[in-house]
């Protein structure tokens, strides 16, 4: 499933160049030694932040999988990528919920801090608040990192889509021009063709047809009085 993280945040990376453009461009200066540079670890600042909450949400959904509902989280999970995929630009919309504001404000503030600072790791400190931006993509693919049901999986599915957005923002930030608008929106019209697709491997993943690399089977094992399935691989 890791490619199709790298996929999902370089597709998405299309999408969301709206919200985070005006902040790629902004980091780093125009010029100097550290042109480059600062704009390397803004991305890997990002990427760190992703995989941190992949840690967490893949910890969710092992806890989950503990409880004996591993098949019913991944057949729920990928149900949710295919609605997801299908309006992805309507989950921005949490933006504007009042109870998210307060945090959103305090994203900018902090954004704006490191961005006025200068210090040599302002630009990394700023790709780390960036990652918590509420982001319709970064949701979509917090719900994959979720249905991995395990905590390092998560972490390494949410890395590997901050990784994919990377070329498209770097691009943007060493040239200092946005890509044409009907560009991007070219690109954009793959996300749910891809959110589709992931969402039907995750549902066959979790009916264990045992169809080796696509559906692996569950073997269900009695620890005292709880049971825990696992997925056999061949």
């Amino acid at each position: 499933m890791l490619w199709t993280a790298f996929l999902l945040g370089f597709l998405g990376s299309f999408h969301c160049v709206g919200m985070c453009g005006p902040i790629a461009l902004a980091v780093g200066g125009r010029s100097g030694n550290r042109f480059l540079f600062n704009k390397i670890i803004y991305n890997l600042g990002r990427s760190l932040t992703y995989a941190f909450l992949g840690l967490l949400i893949g910890g969710l959904g092992f806890s989950l999988s503990l409880a004996g509902i591993q098949q019913g989280v991944s057949v729920a999970m990928g149900l949710m990528v295919v609605l997801m995929s299908i309006s992805y630009k309507k989950a921005d919309q949490f933006l504007a919920i009042p109870a998210l504001s307060g945090a959103v404000s305090w994203i900018k503030s902090k954004l704006n801090h490191y961005l006025k600072s200068g210090s040599k790791m302002a630009f990394f400190s700023t790709g780390l608040v960036n990652g918590l931006l509420p982001c319709g993509m970064v949701y979509m693919a917090l719900v994959v990192a979720m249905g991995m049901q395990s905590p390092w999986l998560g972490a390494s599915y949410m890395l590997f889509f901050g990784l994919g957005t990377i070329p498209m923002l770097l691009g943007l930030m060493v040239s200092g021009s946005f890509l044409p608008a009907i560009r991007r929106q070219q690109f954009q019209k793959a996300i749910p063709y891809l959110g589709l697709i992931i969402g039907i491997l995750m549902v066959f993943r979790g009916l264990g047809l045992g169809i080796p690399g696509l559906s692996p089977e569950l073997a269900v094992f009695d620890y005292g009085n709880q049971q825990v399935e696992i997925t056999v691989c061949h």
